[in-house]
């Protein structure tokens, strides 16, 4: 009991002396001031920071208006811009048109009640090339012509799809059930023509004509010429040869003519020309030269070829 009541005691004492000193601490004058600390930010870098925020302020607000303009102008919508409509077959353009560089698509196409129109100052090319880009196909439009450089060079029916005209390096094939030239001077060719049946239209005539060099036709089963409801002509300003090399010449008609033939006279040697007073003569016999030259003689009641046989000497 004794050893609690000390400690308790001291523990009091403790208590008293830290509360004097307390108090003496208080009541002493101080001598020091207090120090003041500012926080912030204070004269030229206040109005720096003020001047750049002004500035992005200024320069957000001047974007904003510029953005707004040209979604304006240029007329942005939900569906595409300007005449550029964006749709779920691809991209639908609208009006006229420029292209400053190469336009790579799949398909171009017009809609369906306009026509689709390439316009260019100087030519309109179109390239087609393989997966490793070499060029296989070109169709030029220019201002002088129109050219295609390909393969083959097709033209085909829109029903049917039948070839109505087809070239390559080999051949050059027609395929139309008609061909019709309407120029003034027909066709030209410069090699040879192999054709199954050359006829002109009703009504009009057909010429084949070589103005500075022969016509040749050929064929190794016979070459026809037929006119049906018409006269067959054949001219020419020296002559005009029939042969046959194994065959013959035959002539069939209800009368044949040969015009123009040369007429003998009687040589003077003969005791049986005729006297000036005779009849004129409207018969006469047709005779043959050894050279095949043909002419006529007075025709009499015997033959007269042997006494006008002085044609055959000019012959």
């Amino acid at each position: 009991m004794d050893r609690s009541a000390d400690l308790d005691t001291e523990e009091l004492k403790m208590t008293r002396e830290q509360y004097i000193l307390a108090t003496q601490q208080n009541s002493l004058p101080r001598t020091e001031h207090p120090q003041f600390y500012p926080v912030g930010i204070y004269g030229w870098r206040k109005r720096c920071l003020y001047f750049f925020v002004l500035l992005l302020l200024v320069t957000m607000i001047v974007n904003l208006a510029m953005t707004i303009w040209i979604l304006k102008v240029m007329n942005f919508t939900v569906d595409g811009m300007g005449n550029l409509r964006v749709t779920k077959k691809g991209i639908r353009l609208e009006g006229v048109s420029e292209f400053l560089l190469p336009l790579y698509v799949k398909e171009i196409h017009s809609r369906k009640d306009s026509p689709l129109v390439l316009q260019s100052d100087r030519n309109v090319t179109v390239n087609a090339r393989n997966h490793m880009g070499q060029l296989t196909g070109q169709l030029t439009v220019g201002a002088d012509a129109v050219e295609a450089q390909c393969k083959r060079f097709e033209v085909r029916a829109s029903e049917g799809g039948k070839v109505l005209f087809s070239a390559d390096e080999e051949e050059i094939i027609i395929g139309a059930d008609r061909l019709k030239v309407t120029g003034t001077e027909g066709a030209v060719f410069g090699h040879s023509v192999e054709t199954p049946h050359i006829r002109a239209e009703p009504s009009q005539d057909l010429k084949l004509e070589s103005p500075t060099r022969s016509l040749v036709m050929e064929a190794p089963r016979g070459v026809q010429v037929n006119a049906a409801a018409g006269d067959l002509k054949a001219t020419c300003r020296k002559e005009l040869h029939l042969q046959s090399t194994e065959g013959e010449i035959f002539l069939n008609a209800d009368t044949i003519r040969l015009g123009n033939l040369p007429v003998g006279s009687f040589s003077s040697s003969s005791s049986s020309s005729p006297s000036s007073s005779a009849p004129r003569q409207t018969i006469y016999e047709l005779c043959v030269c050894p050279n095949g030259k043909l002419y006529l003689s007075p025709a009499e009641a015997g033959s007269t070829c042997q006494s006008s046989s002085n044609i055959c000497l000019w012959s």
